[in-house]
């Protein structure tokens, strides 16, 4: 009964999070969602470690955005914990240029805050 409740409240957490990107709050979803000792990775590069690093990083993701189209939610998955989101987007970077992508970002939770983040997408 009790792991019915941690996956209901997850699953708020995750859709209110989701909710939060999708009209653009990326900024302010990192900051009241992500753990101080956050680690997040794209792919296989090295993480980041840690949510002053993280977030700058998330500052310069923003600020490089010229044309924001969309961010669709495919799918999730939610359990123990754990939430996989797969995502549509599409938007212009000024560093990238046109992005249209299918992205894949698992999330390890720890007292209501994302700790671990990795995204899986194709370069």
């Amino acid at each position: 009964m009790e792991s019915k409740l941690i996956d209901t409240s997850l699953k708020d957490r995750v859709t209110a999070l989701n909710r939060m990107i999708m009209n653009g709050e990326i900024l302010t979803a990192f900051d009241k969602f992500y753990a101080e000792n956050v680690t997040m990775q794209e792919n296989e590069d090295q993480p980041t470690i840690g949510k002053t690093a993280c977030r700058i990083n998330e500052e310069v993701f923003v600020k490089g955005i010229t044309e924001f189209r969309s961010a669709v939610v495919q799918n999730v998955i939610i359990s123990d914990e754990i939430s996989v989101v797969e995502w549509k987007f599409d938007f212009t970077h000024k560093d990238w240029g046109t992005r249209n992508f299918t992205q894949v970002s698992i999330q390890r939770w720890y007292d209501g805050q994302i700790v671990n983040e990795k995204f899986y997408y194709n370069k």
